[in-house]
């Protein structure tokens, strides 16, 4: 039923519509390794005497075999194939790879939204890099706000709503789950704005945190690129893979729009270095390893919210609980989420206790809330430790 909806919607979209009419007509650079990637290699003016490194260091044993003089693959189809294995995608043609899920936003707006003259929609609270990408480009933004009922649930009437007011917002960021807020937004509601009828832009939907949902619930929408034209899918190797510091983000889209993603980026993005080590993360044995990691975690979690329920002096814990974090509310004495108890308490905790933990109390929706990510089993004992001691 969906996907006969999905095809009446979308007889007739072409991206090429919404596309920036200056990336439509670039030319995209042609790096020396597009033509050849073999043999004595003098065409890319590279170092052949190799990286200025003590050949016993840390950095020197950690890069070797990565010919790190040279040059990356640019379009690192070896990597992508293994990408689109784990996530059931198609192939290679369906991936966008940037330096972490910051440079995929910050790509989305330079190929679709014309500085000055468009504009994106978000649904706060929400990620802040969408608006900060939007500043930096000279995108105007609109918002429609998550139901504010704890669960923080798409409100798709206000946002049918924006897009009439408003038809020259290009790109509508859904983050699910959701940051600060933890939750997954219904699959149903997420169709819905895929295939508003008076909408032409795209659907982005960052799924940084999609694999700490738990089995029984709906999960990720990576293979609906198959069906919705104007679907981007964003993904990271920095949360359930622990690869932070690599800063590996994914665009998962048809592969019209991962094209001209493509052409727009720089030549050599992805460093040898990263490759490398995603790769690894993606063999069976790390899989193995990820998967472990995510069930201690959700385990973990769960422990954390239950040990929540008893702490006299904080609230409700807000969202749906989908992601490697908790978002709870702290009270005053009279029971009513308090930004000054919050912020004195992240504050103190940090200074003098050595535990750091992030205040949201600013965000809509969310006053009063520490957001606390999920750490070791160690971790987490402090945790509740430090927080029964500050709200004794």
């Amino acid at each position: 039923m969906a996907a006969t909806l999905a095809n009446q919607r979308f007889a007739n979209y072409s991206v090429k519509d919404i596309v920036r009419p200056n990336i439509l007509a670039l030319k995209p650079y042609r790096c020396a390794r597009d033509d050849y990637s073999s043999g004595i290699l003098l065409d890319a003016n590279e170092n052949a005497y190799g990286p200025a490194l003590n050949p016993v260091s840390e950095a020197a044993i950690a890069s070797s075999g990565l010919d790190i003089n040279r040059y990356p693959d640019p379009h690192q189809h070896d990597l992508k194939n293994l990408i689109a294995k784990f996530r059931n995608i198609p192939g290679p043609e369906n991936f966008f790879l940037g330096v972490g899920s910051d440079e995929v936003i910050d790509m989305i707006f330079r190929v679709f939204c014309v500085p000055g003259k468009d504009a994106v929609l978000i649904t706060p609270p929400t990620y802040g890099m969408y608006s900060v990408c939007a500043q930096i480009n000279d995108v105007e933004v609109h918002k429609a706000t998550l139901t504010l009922d704890g669960r923080f649930q798409l409100n798709v009437e206000e946002i049918e709503k924006q897009v009439e007011a408003h038809p020259n917002i290009k790109v509508i960021f859904l983050c699910s789950p959701g940051n600060p807020t933890g939750s997954a937004l219904s699959h149903e509601s997420m169709r819905r704005v895929l295939t508003m009828p008076n909408y032409k832009g795209i659907v982005a939907i960052d799924e940084a945190y999609v694999d700490f949902i738990e089995a029984d619930r709906e999960g990720s929408t990576a293979t609906w690129v198959q069906e919705y034209p104007n679907l981007i899918v964003m993904q990271t190797m920095s949360k359930s893979f622990g690869l932070a510091g690599v800063r590996l983000g994914v665009a998962i889209t048809q592969p019209e729009i991962a094209l001209y993603m493509n052409s727009t980026k720089a030549p050599y993005n992805i460093a040898s270095t990263t490759s490398r080590v995603a790769q690894e993360a993606l063999q069976p044995k790390g899989l193995e390893i990820l998967n472990k990691h995510i069930a201690v975690m959700i385990q973990e979690r769960s422990r954390l919210l239950e040990a929540f329920k008893s702490i006299s002096g904080l609230g409700r814990v807000l969202g749906t609980n989908d992601s490697n974090f908790v978002l709870v509310e702290v009270l005053d004495k009279e029971g009513k989420p308090s930004n000054e108890r919050a912020f004195s308490i992240y504050t103190d905790m940090a200074k003098s206790q050595g535990l750091v933990v992030r205040f949201r109390g600013t965000e809509i929706g969310c006053e009063g809330c520490l957001r606390i990510t999920v750490g070791t089993p160690e971790e987490n004992d402090v945790v509740i430790q430090r927080l029964t001691q500050q709200l004794a």
